[in-house]
């Protein structure tokens, strides 16, 4: 487009009188008006100069120095004179004319707009004030504004501009400078063939100027005809508007140039032809020459050398130059930052980009219809700035660029990875899955490969934790790119980091399945690199996966492992450092081989390997200090675990070879960086029991570092309670919890005090908080949790008969089995767990697998306390086989239990307290009994329970045994002898549930009235008094013997009174509501019956299946005799009720 400068100024316009002009000037020299008179004249911008005696004003565009003294020097001294003349000629609607026409030569368009605009105001003020029209002056003024809008926030104000150049032509049909300011705004807006109709027009009314022209004959060019517009921009060059002598002629023929070697450059786009120096080559050169300060001309000669000539190096120049006279040249910047971004040179990147983005050329403004936005500048800003690590202005940046270039792939891209490098994974995730797979038809602009964006996804999906996604995505890009080490070792990683979150989890298998697997892509990428740090660090915590999944051992891969230590790396070389903890190339050659002696058993193996790998991390990064200790570090902590597998959960606390080889370890990173934190921690942690007093001061110096870390306070209270210090200890946790509440460990080290000071209930408390908190790796928690509940439901019978109570301590013991295994105990505990819960199979097995490594410990120690647990384990799983009804081997079990707790073991202090043996026999007596009972050697039985009521005559529950064998037995001389035993039970005990049914049960049977009264009376106290110590179960018996009386005792008023007396004790139970219902044979109580049993199933109560059943089939109707069959389909109420429903017979 044509700059306004090219037609007619204002001046020309108002057709003044210059000799008035310079009359005026000359006489009043300090008069505002007169200042403004004389920097426009002066400025070159008037066809008149100043004075007559010069032909012409000088040019001073390129600061050139004016011989007359009286006169502004420069163009900057021509604006500073206007400005002072203008603030003393306010009133004057001149004045604020020429200044509004010389913004405009400056292109300060928003400053022309104003200017012109207040001068529109005084001219209509000085209208209304003198009656005079002044029209000549305010269609300068229009015309000056009109152009102005025209550059001024395009193409926001072209209508305005049209409309007040349409208002013009209205009067002055042929008005020169409307024609051309339309014109204008149509090619501005390329509608070119309209443009060129104006611009005709204008031409006609001025043939001989060859401004209009040109710019008539580029619209013709640039609506597609160049070959035309080519001929006409020759021939106006010999017009004397384009005379190179004069400022504003030197500039149009610069333009004009320009634009003939655009014809040139465009009518035959061949390379040959485009490197023809003397085509368009040749003009653009002419251009500069004839204004070195065109900028587009720089532009076009850089894509000349860069494209054709191949010169980099003029190319940039030119580039650089173009962009240094104009930030509009978008195009030049672009190169620019291309060729500086090559070299890395990101600031000078980020300088150019800004300048683009502070022109204002990379938006358009709201409403046009041509011009394009360019997004690169706020992409390159992104990047600079990602490489700055300010991810907060790059995120900034790119979703710009985004806003402006909605399907710039790259710019996604970016923006994604400083979301992840921000740490909003969620927002770089869903930017990362768009840029692959648009959801609203946008298509991507993709240019080179995209492998990286899967790469980025798949970083995204690892900080998320979603492995599976981020393991497919990285074996995604390996497929195209195999040897890509970066993604290979990312690959290894996530396989290794999603195993340790399956152990946190429980997921057991599947961490043993991603560790195998890790150790196959480690195994492949030594192919290419086996020198790498991150390599033999994921490798040694894939071999530590299995000692945290003991149970998974046999599936590590040695030979494997084995063969990846060998990689480029000599055997002997393990030996460097085998003084440390004596690991070294005997124990690498000893991991496949095919015979093991115990050094060499799978969970030495494994661990032996993983320290081999952490050996060997620390020899690949021996360059990098940093790296160093993080490789001590690391080896530190594995060969404490070393320790804790081999040496302390072993029970050998004699061996610490291995944690005395992680105190070295540790003391080593400290030395090369003292200022890490978890350091010193370590050092604390495995000095704990070697030097109390240097642990002490690790810790202190740990928290003196990072005084919120939990861990630490954790440990240092640890050390407290080691010492026996429970109120440092106390303050210890107590700082934990408040900096970490979820810290699962602090809670168990205050349940560990609550123990020490005999306050059960508050240990369970924070036990079972910790279990819940912590994840499945702990196996503290686990051991202590299931410790204290099972203490807790022996302490509370009645506890043991809520199932929900057994179940989580049994899922802590079965995890804990996958992951040790070795841990005899808590494997007993686990058995006695299940017994509670009645999987009688399950605990035999768990039993048998406890007897066989107790007895193996005897054999080895033959101590009196292994013989002991030995014993006692023997006597459980005598106890369970009963259960199962394998009561030859639970008497044989049982027996030899008896055997092995011989009257020696008494005597020794080291075995179980007296109690507790005495515990065990009775047991053992009751078990042997019972199996010799149902398998009707009643000698034997008897001689057993008789045995039992010598040690313990006291206890009722084997008098309650007793008392049932010796009646079973059927002679009349052991029914008296049980119904002697259960009359002194009832009298020592008479709160002893058994024992006071099973007295009634013998009188009823009987028929002794006066003994079914007196168990009536006292069964109708204990209903009342101890219904809360009662289970369900047992009051229901109570509540059935008690009818089974009333009805013996031929009172049938009473037995109708005795099930009311049932639903008033207790309305809330069904139990009562059925009874009352089989008595009354009425609707009423059985709906109650159904409606409460519903009511109590878990979790609103704890009515079993057969219960709920029983209260569905008792109402009569269909619908809910089908409800009791689906809910027990085993239970005969259920069918039955379902046939008499039904209207047949059913028989059972």
């Amino acid at each position: 487009m044509a700059s306004h400068a090219d037609f007619d100024s204002a001046h020309d316009l108002l057709d003044l009188d210059i000799a008035t002009l310079r009359q005026y000037v000359e006489f009043y020299p300090q008069e505002g008006l007169s200042k403004v008179l004389t920097g426009y004249l002066s400025s070159g911008i008037s066809k008149f100069p100043l004075t007559e005696d010069a032909p012409e004003a000088p040019d001073l565009s390129e600061g050139g120095v004016a011989l007359n003294q009286d006169v502004p020097v420069t163009q900057e001294d021509c604006l500073v004179m206007m400005t002072e003349g203008i603030l003393q000629a306010k009133a004057s609607p001149l004045a604020h004319c020429l200044l509004g026409d010389y913004y405009l030569s400056l292109e300060e368009y928003e400053s022309a707009v104003e200017t012109t605009r207040k001068g529109l105001g005084l001219a209509a003020a000085a209208a209304k004030k003198t009656d005079l029209n002044f029209q000549r002056i305010r269609d300068a003024l229009n015309s000056t504004l009109a152009t102005a809008l025209i550059y001024y926030q395009t193409p926001k104000n072209h209508p305005e501009a049209k409309e007040i150049f349409l208002s013009i032509l209205g009067r002055k049909p042929q008005f020169t400078p409307a024609l051309i300011g339309i014109g204008l705004i149509l090619e501005e807006e390329e509608e070119y063939a309209e443009a060129i109709d104006f611009l005709e027009k204008a031409l006609e009314q001025d043939p001989a100027n060859g401004r209009i022209g040109a710019e008539a004959a580029w619209c013709q060019a640039l609506s597609g005809d160049y070959r035309v517009g080519l001929v006409r921009l020759e021939d106006y060059l010999d017009y004397p508007q384009m005379d190179a002598s004069k400022q504003r002629g030197r500039e149009l023929r610069a333009q004009t140039l320009y634009r003939i070697g655009v014809c040139m450059w465009e009518i035959n786009p061949s390379p040959k032809a485009r490197k023809d120096r003397h085509g368009a080559y040749a003009k653009f050169l002419a251009s500069i020459k004839a204004n070195p300060n065109f900028a587009p001309a720089y532009t076009k000669l850089g894509i000349f050398y860069e494209e054709y000539n191949k010169d980099r190096r003029r190319s940039r120049q030119c580039f650089q130059k173009a962009f240094e006279l104009s930030p509009s040249e978008v195009f030049a910047a672009e190169c620019l930052a291309h060729s500086f971004a090559n070299q890395g040179e990101w600031d000078i990147v980020e300088v150019i980009a800004q300048r683009v983005v502070d022109s204002g050329k990379v938006r358009p403004t709201p409403g046009s219809k041509t011009k394009k936005a360019v997004s690169w500048p706020f992409s390159a800003l992104g990047v600079v700035q990602m490489n700055k690590q300010e991810y907060q202005k790059s995120i900034v940046s790119f979703l710009s660029a985004l806003r402006i270039n909605p399907n710039d792939y790259h710019s996604y891209v970016g923006l994604g990875e400083s979301y992840h490098n921000s740490g909003r994974y969620n927002s770089a995730s869903r930017t990362f899955n768009y840029a692959e797979n648009p959801t609203d038809g946008v298509v991507m602009k993709k240019t080179g490969e995209s492998w990286f964006t899967k790469y980025m996804l798949a970083n995204v999906n690892r900080e998320l934790g979603e492995f599976d996604d981020a393991i497919k995505g990285y074996e995604d890009v390996l497929s195209e790119r195999p040897r890509e080490f970066g993604v290979a070792i990312a690959l290894l990683q996530s396989l290794v980091e999603k195993s340790w979150r399956c152990i946190e989890t429980g997921f057991f298998g599947e961490a043993a399945d991603s560790a195998c697997r890790a150790v196959g892509v480690a195994s492949s990428i030594s192919e290419y690199k086996s020198c790498a740090f991150n390599l033999w660090k994921a490798v040694g915590d894939a071999c530590a996966v299995f000692t945290q999944v003991q149970e998974k051992l046999d599936r590590l891969p040695f030979t494997i492992v084995e063969k990846l230590l060998r990689v480029e790396f000599q055997a002997d070389q393990y030996d460097a450092q085998k003084e440390l903890d004596g690991i070294g190339s005997y124990q690498l050659n000893l991991l496949a081989a095919n015979h093991h002696d115990d050094m060499a058993s799978q969970l030495a193996r494994a661990l032996h390997a993983s320290i081999l790998a952490q050996k060997r991390a620390i020899v690949s990064c021996a360059n990098d200090v940093h790296a160093q200790a993080v490789a001590w570090y690391n080896l530190g902590w594995m060969e404490y675990r070393a320790h804790v597998c081999l040496e302390q959960e072993q029970g050998d606390s004699r061996l610490t070879i291995f944690l005395r080889a992680a105190m070295k370890c540790f003391k080593r990173a400290i030395e090369l960086e003292a200022g890490n934190a978890e350091f010193w921690n370590s050092l604390g942690v495995v000095t704990t029991t070697l030097n109390p007093k240097v642990a002490q001061h690790a810790f202190v110096r740990s928290l003196h570092l990072n005084e919120r870390s939990v861990r630490t306070w954790t440990n240092i209270g640890t050390l407290y309670l080691l010492q026996n210090d429970s109120e440092l200890a106390h303050l210890a946790f107590s700082r934990a919890q408040s900096t970490d509440p979820d810290y699962a460990l602090a809670w168990v080290g205050e349940g560990i005090i609550a123990l020490l000071y005999g306050d059960r209930n508050e240990a369970l408390s924070h036990f079972t908080h910790a279990f819940e908190l912590s994840d499945s790796q702990t196996l503290l928690t686990k051991r202590q949790y299931a410790n204290s509940t099972f203490d807790y439901l022996v302490s509370a019978p009645v506890a043991s008969n809520n199932i929900t109570n057994l179940i989580q301590p049994l899922f802590a013991l079965q995890q804990l089995m996958f992951q040790a295994p070795y841990d005899i105990p808590h494997k007993h505990l686990a058995a006695l767990f299940f017994e509670r819960i009645g999987n009688y199979k399950e605990a035999c097995k768990g039993l048998k697998e406890v007897c066989e490594a107790v007895e193996k410990e005897y054999e080895a120690e033959e101590s009196p306390a292994a013989l002991c647990r030995f014993a006692m384990a023997k006597s459980d799983l005598s106890r369970n086989l009963l259960a199962v009804k394998e009561f030859a081997d639970a008497a044989e079990e049982a027996e030899t239990a008896l055997d092995l707790l011989s009257e020696d073991v008494d005597a020794d202090p080291s075995a179980l307290s007296t109690n507790e043996l005495n515990r065990i026999r009775l047991s053992a007596r009751l078990t042997a009994g019972l199996s010799h009972y149902y398998l009707s050697a009643f000698e034997h039985s008897i001689s057993y329970f008789r045995k039992c009521l010598e040690v313990d005559a006291s206890n009722p529950d084997v008098i309650v045994v007793l008392a049932e064998v010796l009646w079973a037995k059927g002679g009349q001389e052991e029914k008296e002898v049980a119904r002697e035993q259960l009359l002194e039970a009832v009298q020592s005990s008479p709160e002893h549930v058994g024992a006071v049914t099973l007295l009634g049960v013998i009188a009823a049977l009987d028929g002794d009235v006066e003994t079914m009264e007196a168990v009536r009376d006292d069964l109708a106290a204990m209903r009342t008094t101890q219904k809360q110590r009662l289970s369900a179960v047992e009051l229901m018996g109570v509540e059935k013997l008690i009818d089974a009386i009333a009805i013996l005792l031929g009172d049938k008023e009473e037995q109708g009174n005795e099930v009311r007396r049932s639903v008033m004790l207790a309305p809330w139970k069904s139990v009562g509501w059925q009874m009352l219902a089989g008595a009354t044979e009425e609707v009423f109580p059985a709906i109650m019956a159904r409606d409460l049993a519903v009511r109590s199933v878990p979790p609103g109560g704890e009515l079993d299946a057969v219960a709920l059943a029983k209260g569905y089939a008792g109402t009569g109707f269909v619908e809910d005799a089908v409800r009791s069959v689906i809910t027990a389909p085993w239970r005969k109420e259920g069918w039955v009720a379902l046939g008499e429903g039904l209207g047949g017979f059913w028989r059972v």
